[in-house]
């Protein structure tokens, strides 16, 4: 073999020591010139153990410990492939002529690789030796082109889990290290698109431009690199925007059990983001995939697919792909950051996230600790929910806010992953399963919610008008509980009951229908005023719905006021005028 003798200088400069046996793999029996070239290097004593291989067409590879040096034919068919992949034809010169330069200014070369060998393949879970200096979630490689991400740094042997079908690797399969720690491709063209966690277009569509390559995990910016949340992301939720305001830049919890509503406020979001140059970036974590058509379809019949990404991981997929979702989101939601953008992310929901985690940590042999998820699936979540922040404007500006969602068992916030997610976010939205039985949807717990952020995220118009709702709504909570036990209250309670009746009927809000915050202000302000005293409680959402079509056509301006943050003695006195007016004329 040509060369042999420079090749395998350059490999024993590479390892850095000298081996005591060197194994020779070629698909034919093994040459004394090629023999007597190993001994030159590695020395008489070495001991040479030879393998045929049928796979290794031409050439040889030479194996010592970890390291491969391929100097076959296959390896040099690829090198040339790339090479004419990339050229391109000049103009005026045929292809012939093109390929003929190609292959001619091409030149032979042997590829020194790290590799492992697989000594256990479990469920997606493979056990490798070898592979010394691999690196804590680097992406592996094996031959058929599989990738395999690396999770399990132990003494002799690694742990990995493999991305995609794992039932063609069998043990003693050799696999190799890419030097790469595991990324997804990002580009402006990904927003309108459906993911999967790798990146890849599912939605039936061609594929995206891309230009960056975005880290899966990365430290999240730190405190001198960050600004304080004080800008308002509006949801148009009533109940939110007035009682658990939402800064960009935040992350707000969103829990409660199946089937309360909490993927509702969450899509509600992003349609309400529409016109504010919010990007927004849905994962579906362990959804059905008819799911997350149906929301997808949503969202394009209300324009939200215009400035939204959806990356889906559907129920069926392994528990590594369940385990990449988020962090491809928030990788995705960083190019953005990057270029100065407000940037939304919801995680739906985390709580499958954690099962995926515990299912692949449980395989890699890791302790188990309370409910079995191991110790470190607290940092697991909070790793990801740091990187949600508010960049300072030397920075760019930009900003993540993140609405990570939590299932909850029979309202069980004392578990142990509602627990976790509670002490990294920035306040919470608790939704309540009786209160969603009543009719009242959102179904948001007054007293249980919060927002650490508070008042700082909210426009002056709505700190003013709904300062006192919170607990008006908390004392007629309390007081409805009360009057359940007494048929005789005094005008003061039952003053306070029928009053807090109109505002949880005002603060109802249907789904896929957010309001503007100047309609929100003017509706809280005329219920916590009385205005609606008068009607009927059954009567309260058609008397709204009146008194904001009756704003609009009659007071654009006053909205618009609102709408630009303006509060002052004349913008009330004309929001007062205009209810009193609502009234006279009905």
């Amino acid at each position: 073999m040509q060369n042999l003798q420079k090749y395998l200088e350059l490999f024993q400069g590479k390892l850095g020591y000298t081996p005591k046996q060197v194994e020779l793999i070629s698909a034919d029996v093994i040459t004394p010139e090629t023999l007597t070239s190993v001994r030159n290097v590695y020395g008489a004593d070495v001991k040479i153990v030879q393998q045929i291989d049928p796979t290794v067409v031409g050439g040889l590879k030479i194996r010592v410990g970890d390291f491969i040096l391929d100097a076959g034919v296959d390896s040099n068919t690829e090198d040339l492939s790339a090479s004419l992949l990339k050229a391109e034809t000049t103009l005026g010169k045929s292809v012939l002529q093109e390929l003929t330069e190609q292959i001619n200014k091409f030149t032979p070369s042997a590829k020194i690789q790290e590799v492992g060998e697989v000594l256990q393949v479990k469920d997606g879970i493979i056990l490798i030796s070898g592979l010394t200096n691999c690196m804590y979630q680097e992406v592996l490689e094996f031959n058929n082109g599989t990738k395999a991400l690396v999770l399990n740094l132990e003494e002799k042997t690694v742990g990995a889990v493999v991305l995609g079908e794992y039932r063609d690797i069998k043990e003693g399969d050799l696999v190799k290290r890419t030097k790469e720690i595991m990324s997804v491709a990002v580009g402006a063209d990904i927003v309108g698109r459906v993911v999967n966690s790798l990146g890849k277009a599912i939605d039936g569509g061609s594929d995206f431009s891309t230009d960056a390559m975005q880290v899966l995990e990365k430290v999240a910016p730190g405190v001198m690199d960050r600004q304080p949340v004080v800008t308002p992301l509006q949801t148009g939720i009533k109940s939110i925007d007035a009682l658990i305001p939402i800064g960009k830049g935040q992350r707000e919890l969103i829990l409660g059990d199946r089937q309360t509503g909490k993927t509702a406020i969450a899509i509600d979001t992003i349609i309400n983001q529409k016109g504010q140059d919010v990007i927004c970036v849905y994962v579906a974590i362990g959804q059905k995939e008819s799911k997350v058509a149906t929301l997808v379809a949503k969202l394009k019949k209300a324009g939200a697919m215009d400035y939204t990404v959806v990356v889906s991981t559907g129920a069926s997929e392994a528990a590594p792909m369940l385990y990449l979702a988020p962090y491809t989101g928030v990788a995705i939601a960083e190019y953005f950051l990057a270029k100065g953008k407000d940037v939304l992310v919801v995680y739906d929901d985390l709580s499958k996230h954690a099962v995926a985690y515990r299912e692949l940590s449980l395989l890699l042999r890791r302790p188990p600790g309370r409910e079995a998820y191991p110790g470190d699936v607290f940092y697991l979540h909070s790793r990801l929910l740091e990187r949600a922040c508010r960049l300072s404007n030397e920075n760019g500006g930009g900003s993540i806010t993140a609405l990570p969602i939590i299932e909850t068992q029979a309202g069980d916030i004392s578990a142990y992953i509602p627990t976790n997610v509670i002490s990294i976010t920035d306040g919470q939205i608790f939704l309540e399963t009786d209160l969603f039985y009543r009719g009242v949807r959102p179904a948001i717990n007054v007293g249980l919610s919060v927002s650490r952020v508070g008042g700082s995220a909210q426009i002056k118009p709505m700190k003013k008008v709904a300062g006192s709702l919170k607990l008006a709504l908390a004392q007629f909570r309390e007081l409805e509980a009360f009057a359940q036990l007494s048929a005789d209250l005094d005008p003061k309670t039952k003053s306070q009951i029928e009053r807090g009746q109109r505002i949880t009927e005002v603060i109802k809000q249907k789904q896929y229908a957010p309001l503007p915050v100047a309609k929100q202000v003017a509706a809280i302000y005329a219920v916590n005023n009385g205005y609606f005293d008068g009607a009927k409680v059954e009567e309260v959402s058609a008397l709204e719905a009146d008194f904001l079509d009756f704003l609009s056509g009659s007071a654009p301006d006053l909205l618009t006021a609102i709408t630009a943050m303006k509060w002052d003695e004349e913008i009330e006195k004309q929001l007062k005028q205009a209810c009193e007016n609502f009234l006279t004329r009905n």
